[in-house]
């Protein structure tokens, strides 16, 4: 049985951005059978980290399997299902790549320009970095509809999730290609049902606090 780890509760925001999103949209796009199990947001003890090594979400557990990392979960549960990656080499390839990718050069720079811009600052450092990534992908997704193997796949989820943070869907004005492709891919059925969970999940966890 796959089990997906998330937090108990976390405060408004971040819901609809926590990671655990990732897993929930790519188990609905597969659909793939699933438990969500939790860990404490205010405790996170030896438990916890004997899991994930930095008391962060999501974990996934695949019978004695563990795997921590919302990339190597998302890798992990495309090998389970055609859904999310083709099966021929030139098509996997592509996939994974362009997964790494959204990791390495698109959310390493976004996340830093975004968490340096709740300062305000006068001026982001990273703004002209973040921009040349931002260019450097309009220009393959001006191309054509999908980044790798000609249809949707766990790629394309991966980036869209990264795009969608709104700050970053703000500064995607210059860029029609990416803003029309992030609109694109969010507005998957699968999206919707796992933004719907994430957000329900939560919920349910201030009802619980509530009556406790």
């Amino acid at each position: 049985m796959l089990t997906l780890w998330t937090f108990d509760w976390v405060p408004p925001p971040p819901r609809g951005h926590v990671r655990d999103i990732r897993l929930r949209w790519a188990l609905a796009e597969a659909d793939l059978p699933h438990a969500v199990a939790t860990v404490p947001f205010a405790d996170r003890g030896h438990g916890h980290l004997a899991q994930q090594p930095f008391g962060q979400v999501p974990f996934l557990t695949d019978g004695a399997l563990t795997i921590f990392e919302s990339g190597a979960c998302l890798l992990h549960l495309a090998e389970k299902s055609e859904a999310l990656m083709p099966r021929d080499p030139q098509g996997r390839a592509e996939t994974r790549q362009w997964l790494i990718a959204g990791l390495n050069s698109i959310e390493m720079v976004s996340v830093p320009w975004w968490f340096i811009g709740l300062s305000q600052p006068a001026a982001n450092p990273l703004e002209g970095w973040l921009h040349s990534r931002l260019t450097h992908l309009e220009a393959v997704l001006a191309r054509r509809d999908w980044l790798a193997a000609g249809r949707f796949t766990v790629a394309d989820l991966l980036m869209a999730d990264i795009l969608r943070v709104p700050a970053l869907r703000a500064a995607l004005g210059p860029y029609p290609a990416l803003a029309a492709y992030t609109d694109r891919i969010l507005d998957r059925p699968a999206f919707a049902s796992a933004y719907r969970d994430q957000l329900a999940h939560f919920a349910a966890a201030d009802a619980a606090r509530a009556e406790g």
